[in-house]
């Protein structure tokens, strides 16, 4: 299939979109989607000129989590995540499968894991994550975690995909002794950057 043309930083988005939504028209199974899904974004994360500022805009007091795309069937979403210096998740959960691809700076990821007897536990090393690089989370693969921004004095930014629309999702967080609460995350954001908008390539041609 012939995509259009990226002669616009915003076009990489685009691009992306399209091609992931050609990737879950062919209904893969998770595996394949969490591989070939993790390239593209992989691709994606690996030039820094595309994100329009208003959605990198950080909070002096919370993270902040921007609606970039969301699928009209809400089979995906794409969400720009927006981390002050220091800032950190609580334990939390997706229910659903997703990819965190590294924009800007970095973020550590601490996984979890749910224990009868304990409630909630460490799992393993915490992983760090750093521009182009890219982590899956799925309840089949590893689905709980805290994640901070690895540094006290920059932003940092990373570019998830969620097979949801992720802002409506009923979700769970933990407390660090495994009590559990519903939550649903929403969005920071109340308009979507325009992703379709053709007329400066088409100007072009």
């Amino acid at each position: 299939m012939n995509h259009p043309s990226t002669t616009t930083p915003i076009a990489a988005l685009r691009t992306f979109v399209i091609r992931f939504a050609e990737l879950l028209a062919r209904h893969p199974d998770e595996p394949t989607i969490l591989r070939e899904g993790g390239a593209l974004l992989g691709q994606l994360v690996s030039q820094d000129d595309w994100l329009p500022d208003e959605y990198a805009q950080p909070d002096p007091d919370f993270y902040r989590q921007y609606l970039l795309h969301a699928d009209s069937a809400q089979r995906f979403s794409v969400v720009s995540f927006v981390w002050g210096p220091g800032q950190l998740t609580p334990i939390h959960d997706h229910t659903v499968w997703g990819l965190i691809g590294m924009l800007r700076g970095a973020e550590t990821s601490q996984p979890y894991a749910l224990d009868a007897s304990s409630g909630i536990r460490m799992a393993g090393e915490a992983v760090r994550l750093t521009p182009g690089q890219v982590e899956a989370v799925s309840p089949t693969v590893g689905d709980v975690h805290r994640v901070s921004n690895a540094y006290d004095d920059r932003v940092s930014i990373s570019i998830h995909v969620y097979g949801a629309n992720i802002g409506a999702v009923n979700r769970n967080v933990y407390t660090d002794e495994g009590a559990r609460k519903p939550f649903v995350s929403g969005y920071h954001n109340t308009t979507l950057p325009n992703i379709w908008d053709l007329s400066k390539e088409l100007k072009k041609q």
